[in-house]
């Protein structure tokens, strides 16, 4: 099994998304041989996209981010909610991997995924809880991941969530639990 591994909570140290993430992949290793390739978009940031990077002929790190996609089997993404939505250093992966006819293509009946029969694992931290009640509206970081991986043909996705990190230590501990028994299920 082929992981690759995106990390991109903005604090390196303490970050509930990156040791969500880490688990994740911890648990996937143990079961099956698994090689990982983590790639820290945080340490090791990916700039915004540009338009002459898009348009250009020769795109090494599209190329490169792609790539890597393509190769894996499972995409493990640590990623917390900022502001209701992902990362910026997130995104900026996204704006690269989303390439019309390589990662999608588009027919006369809609886009259409190319990738299909990967499965994504979404290390999902929030300070809130977005996940019920009137919250769920504001929640354009989870809602956001798998429509955009769903785009590319990535529709076997499952949440590992901890929430409500921000409200107190006993929410905080909540979450945090629930997010280590999700991991445990995982196969």
């Amino acid at each position: 099994m082929k992981v690759l591994h995106l990390d991109s909570g903005i604090f390196v140290d303490g970050s509930v998304s990156r040791q969500l993430s880490k688990d994740v992949v911890a648990k996937l290793s143990q079961d099956k041989a698994a090689s990982v390739t983590h790639r820290d978009l945080v340490v090791d940031p990916i700039p915004h996209l540009q338009a002459d990077e898009l348009l250009a002929e020769d795109k090494p790190l599209i190329n490169e981010l792609v790539a890597e996609l393509q190769d894996a089997d499972v995409i493990v993404i640590g990623a917390p909610m900022y502001n209701f939505t992902i990362p910026t250093q997130l995104k900026a992966w996204f704006d690269r991997v989303l390439q019309a006819g390589v990662t999608f293509r588009y027919t006369d009946n809609g886009p259409v995924g190319l990738l299909e029969g990967k499965k994504a694992i979404i290390a999902s931290g929030r300070g809130g809880v977005y996940s019920v009640g009137d919250a769920a509206a504001l929640d354009h970081q989870e809602a956001y991941l798998k429509t955009a991986l769903a785009f590319i043909g990535i529709t076997d996705v499952e949440i590992v969530r901890a929430e409500g990190l921000n409200m107190g230590d006993e929410a905080r501990s909540e979450g945090l639990s629930k997010a280590k028994d999700r991991i445990a299920e995982l196969s």
